[in-house]
């Protein structure tokens, strides 16, 4: 009986800020779920509703999302669905911020927002180019920051570091050419000493010393 009192004496915790906004739009059909991390709201939703999703996180006056912050690629290469598309949403009228993940593979294109923020058409671009991620409906779907002709995606983390070209200017030829990566030095060893370890007198010292000796 005692330990019921107490129970029903603790205080009921009041759901923060962020809490009541995830568990709002998790209402919405499509998403899927949310989490709270490190003070920053995010929710998941199905690739195929991401349309609808954001029309309504735009429109709805209670999260008025006017603005698409930021859209980028996270590459996970041990999943069937190996990117996350994440999209950084901004409410300057409310002052309130949302984080929407949705995923996809190599294959599956994933809809294009630029008709709800056409801001995007550069950011996806830019996880087209450097990730592969395909976006539906997006009319201008160019590389954006590698060069012409370039071929992979940069960011994917099965792409080599010293990646598979390299270009130089032939001064026979008079202009840049690709030729496959070449290294002229396979193995190098670094000992990752000072050279001025290995020295008792530095560069311009021995006078002082000889002062010093003589007197």
């Amino acid at each position: 009986m005692a330990e019921d009192a107490q129970a029903a004496e603790a205080p009921v915790k009041e759901p923060t800020p962020l809490e009541l906004l995830g568990e709002g739009i998790c209402t919405l059909a499509g998403v899927v779920g949310m989490h709270i991390q490190h003070d920053e709201l995010t929710v998941s939703a199905e690739r195929d509703a991401l349309i609808a999703v954001m029309t309504a996180l735009r429109d709805d006056p209670r999260w008025a999302f006017e603005q698409v912050m930021d859209i980028c690629g996270v590459d996970w290469p041990e999943r069937a669905d190996r990117f996350d598309v994440v999209y950084n949403l901004l409410s300057v009228s409310l002052n309130q911020r949302v984080r929407v993940i949705v995923t996809t593979d190599t294959v599956k294109p994933v809809p294009s927002v630029h008709t709800i923020w056409p801001v995007a058409t550069w950011w996806e671009r830019e996880a087209w180019d450097l990730f592969g991620i395909v976006f539906s409906g997006q009319p201008d779907l160019r590389r954006i920051l590698t060069d012409y002709g370039f071929e992979g995606h940069p960011l994917r983390k099965d792409f080599p570091l010293t990646g598979y070209v390299e270009l130089r200017y032939d001064e026979d030829r008079k202009s840049v050419v690709y030729e496959p990566v070449k290294l002229t030095q396979d193995f190098r060893t670094f000992d990752f000493l000072s050279p001025w370890e290995a020295m008792t007198t530095l560069p311009g010292d021995e006078k002082a010393r000889d002062r010093k000796v003589g007197g």
